[in-house]
């Protein structure tokens, strides 16, 4: 493969990719209109396809791909038919061997982009002016959809139905309510992702706007001096480590300190221990009011319903809290480097305001870096109330229907249901209704165990194959917002990609990996290859973390570490941001790093140019 990529010049055509051993017929798990076509080969050989590891770092399970099929509508949408983003004409989908490839549609004609420039200017402009109302609004909006989740109950058929049936004339049976209930979950679902994209992009249309103008105004300028300038806003997702932080101060003032840092035992037995202390209630009480909603936080992007949040699984949080009383035992600061943050921000902004020559500019300056700091937050706060707020408590809704299928024999365990389309559940469903209304044998009780079984055969072969980061033609520009910003896929990137493959997975004999300056500084320190959540607790102080991407629930790893670097993300990646605001050296978006990167392997991290060096 390496020779035909130097003498092409491409990256691999998805056509033409192995089936891993085992998972032949894997096409039968995800519908038609995701799966690569031979009819339109020539066409989507043509496009340049790059895996999303970002939200679906494993392969896809079937009902999963929900999550999925609802942003490649909703994001798109507002894309291209609402806010009419100038360059872009939104991402496409699809699967192959499991794992999803998306490629940016974009415009290159600059006629066409500057013709939608007035007409984006004047659909963006009026949230811009309104945002703050605007803002209000969303989140109350997302409030009620989340309440309304919360509210949605799954009830198993009854013997008979309850004499109230008959007394009210309601005229509607319990096999109405939980097929209904089915289809609200779904709604909610939907709804959510409309309002994920809502605003979304306008706040990386600020951000990318005042990017423009600093890299036209100060030719040269870093990445990540432009987003330090824009950082230190408090955002929700520091507020679940927070409270972490809290309940360590609060257990070693309640003389707790000990639970918690003795080995082999686990949260259920910690909190048991706590209840039976003279001072346990009051930081019982307080653990209580720190888990709704701030342990809704899943441990992965939360498109996937194996990453549990946690309110389900208590481990990572338990870990943290653990970690920061040793922390504050030994005299250390817990907290994150706020006021350094703010004053190295506010030195910044006002250094290169000052370069600027002329009045004018420097009010667009700041025109534009208060715009960014006012739309920043939405970034990563609607992250909290969708991804993991909301996702969370959905994939627990949906277990509870896979409960009800367990009991009637369709399935042996709850989450057999995520093996289904979220389609197919509807099929089984009626099967189910069909029984309880006929009293005949449903068909599913012999059909589902055997098919989930096999599909559990064929994602178990998938999960072994390697997915390579990108497929198709190299376009010659990336200009897609979304692209850029969160994936961290730009011009360059690409480059830098098809240059690594065509060495066959990285150029083995250099001691370098290049990626996005995703925040200033430099660190030297052991590696630690992290490809699992479950991976974390090995993380020791003054490592440096090496993973795929980065979860909003990891944050309290980087109270240990001295730099992070990752496979996948941009500048507004989790990874990039939160290393800005705990002060860490990173570079993101570097396509190999938990490939050619081994555990205790020293690098150097240079965040300010955007260097891995393998350094033995």
């Amino acid at each position: 493969m390496a020779d035909v990529m130097q003498r092409t010049g491409r990256f691999p055509s998805p056509f033409e990719l192995e089936v891993p051993p085992g998972a032949e017929g894997w096409e039968r798990l995800y519908p038609y209109y995701y799966l690569f076509r031979e009819e339109d080969r020539e066409a989507e050989e043509g496009k340049f396809w790059f895996f999303d590891g970002m939200h679906n770092p494993e392969p896809i399970y079937p009902f999963d791909s929900i999550m999925n099929e609802n942003w490649w509508v909703a994001l798109n949408q507002y894309t291209t038919r609402v806010w009419v983003v100038p360059p872009a004409l939104g991402i496409d989908h699809r699967v192959v061997n499991g794992y999803l490839y998306i490629s940016p549609n974009t415009i290159t004609d600059p006629a066409v982009i500057v013709a939608r420039v007035a007409e984006f200017t004047e659909r963006a402009g009026y949230y811009y002016k309104h945002w703050d109302e605007l803002y209000d609004n969303w989140i109350r909006k997302a409030d009620d959809v989340i309440a309304r989740l919360r509210d949605l109950t799954f009830e198993d058929l009854p013997e008979r139905e309850p004499m109230a049936t008959i007394t009210s004339g309601r005229g509607l049976m319990s096999s109405f309510d939980l097929m209904k209930s089915y289809s609200a979950l779904l709604d909610n679902m939907h709804e959510i992702g409309y309002l994920h994209f809502e605003m979304l992009g306008l706040g990386y249309g600020a951000y990318l706007t005042f990017k423009g103008f600093c890299d036209q105004a100060f030719p040269g300028i870093a990445d990540q001096t432009i987003a330090q300038m824009v950082a230190g806003i408090d955002i929700l997702f520091f507020r679940p480590d927070d409270e972490v932080r809290r309940l360590a101060r609060l257990a070693i003032e309640s003389q707790l300190a000990d639970v918690f840092t003795r080995d082999d035992r686990t949260p259920e037995e910690m909190l048991a221990e706590v209840e039976g202390r003279p001072d346990g209630h009051g930081w019982l009480a307080a653990f209580e009011a720190a888990k709704e909603p701030w342990f809704w936080l899943a441990t992965g992007p939360g498109y996937c319903h194996q990453h549990r949040a946690w309110i389900d699984d208590l481990t990572v949080p338990f870990q943290a809290l653990r970690g920061y009383i040793e922390k504050l035992q030994a005299g250390q600061d817990i907290d994150r480097p706020l006021e350094h943050i703010l004053a190295e921000r506010d030195r910044l902004t006002s250094e290169y305001r000052d370069l600027l020559p002329t009045p004018e500019d420097q009010k667009t300056f700041d025109d534009l870096v208060q715009l960014a700091r006012k739309v920043y937050p939405f970034v990563e706060n609607h992250n909290f109330y969708v991804e993991h707020w909301h996702h969370s408590m959905f994939w627990n809704k949906v277990r509870d229907i896979g409960r009800i299928f367990v009991n009637h024999g369709f399935f042996r365990e709850a989450d057999d249901i995520f093996y289904l389309h979220r389609y197919e559940v509807y099929d089984a469903l009626y099967d189910l209704l069909a029984e309880w209304a006929t009293q005949t044998p449903a068909r599913g009780r012999a059909h589902w165990p055997a098919e989930v079984a096999e599909r559990k055969r064929i994602i178990e072969a998938l999960r072994r194959w390697q997915p390579p980061p990108a497929l198709g033609t190299p376009p010659e520009a990336v200009n897609e917002p979304f692209t850029v910003m969160l994936w961290g896929i730009t011009t360059d990137t690409v480059k830098t990609w098809l240059r690594e493959f065509e060495g066959g997975d990285g150029d083995v004999e250099s001691n370098e990996l290049h990626g996005f300056a995703a925040a200033p500084g430099v660190a030297e320190g052991p590696a630690r290859v992290i490809t699992a959540v479950d991976q974390l607790s090995e993380v020791q102080h003054g490592e440096i973390l090496v993973c795929p991407i980065t979860a909003p629930s990891w944050a309290p790893v980087f109270s240990r570490i001295k730099g992070a670097v990752s496979d996948i993300g941009g500048i507004m990646a989790h990874a990039a941001i939160v290393s800005r605001e705990y002060g860490l050296p990173a570079v993101v978006g570097t396509g190999f790093a938990t490939k050619r990167i081994r555990n205790g392997q020293r690098l150097r991290v240079d965040g300010d140019n955007g260097v891995v060096t393998l350094l033995d």
